[in-house]
């Protein structure tokens, strides 16, 4: 289980505590400047938090060895950088740093099953300045793939993706989850949330605003008390669509 209890960090989170679970997607919604990539990140062990902790299976994250934390936890921030212009393959095998002490044949078969994952195999030899913005994104995913985590955490990670591709990495994740992972999102739609996350936490200034099931944590309710628009949900259970007025509430 990863948990975080009572975390703070100055102007962005207040007093945060939520658990999440193996086996499930977890969406981290709320609007910009909530918070959200921040707490990803503090999950991820990336940033201290002033105050709370976060907790892997019990241990307090801070506490654990690099390479453990590394092997546990695969993360992809919202705007990754890449430092070198290598090959697709180069790329997504950096993924098995964490696991350099592991047999190579392990290590090649988490690559090739990643890159196939990503539907890459065509662009295995290409190098990543030759890469559509789109392209670029699912190497990189599929880099947090090669390493085999527990969990996987990932900021927007639909966000460059065409609507096969998309839907291809929600599928993929959704597989992930059912093999026993834990599986955070920080996501922006509503409605990838609503049709696909077993738990929605919103976040709204640094602050928990709701954490529940999606029809709960999404309410239209909540939608107008957190995003301040007028919101209505359509159609069926796992297929919804999200229509909103043309103004919001506060008549900004």
């Amino acid at each position: 289980m990863l948990a975080v209890d009572s975390l703070s960090l100055t102007n962005r989170l207040n007093g945060i505590t939520a658990q999440f679970r193996a086996g499930e997607v977890t969406a981290i919604c709320g609007p910009n400047g909530a918070g959200k990539s921040t707490l990803l990140a503090c999950l991820a062990g990336l940033l201290n938090a002033d105050a709370g902790q976060v907790m892997l299976d019990g241990s307090a994250l801070a506490a654990l060895p690099a390479q453990q934390r590394a092997r546990a936890i695969g993360y992809l921030p919202q705007s990754p950088e890449v430092a070198w212009d290598v090959s697709v393959e180069t790329l997504v095998s950096l993924g098995r740093l964490p696991w350099k002490d592991a047999p190579a044949p392990d290590a090649q078969a988490a690559i090739d099953a990643a890159i196939a994952a990503m539907d890459l195999d065509a662009f295995r030899h290409r190098r990543v300045s030759r890469l559509s913005g789109g392209e670029r994104a699912r190497a990189l995913m599929a880099r947090v793939l090669a390493t085999a985590p527990a969990w996987l955490l990932a900021d927007e990670p639909l966000a460059n993706l065409d609507l096969a591709h998309a839907a291809a990495l929600v599928a993929r994740l959704r597989q992930q989850a059912d093999e026993g992972k834990g599986v955070v999102l920080v996501l922006h739609d509503l409605a990838t949330a609503m049709n696909h996350a077993d738990r929605v936490l919103v976040l709204n200034r640094g602050e928990l605003a709701a954490d529940g099931p999606p029809e709960q944590a999404l309410s239209e309710a909540v939608i107008a008390r957190v995003w301040d628009v007028e919101a209505r949900w359509l159609g069926d259970e796992g297929a919804r669509a999200l229509a909103t007025g043309s103004h919001a509430l506060s008549g900004n």
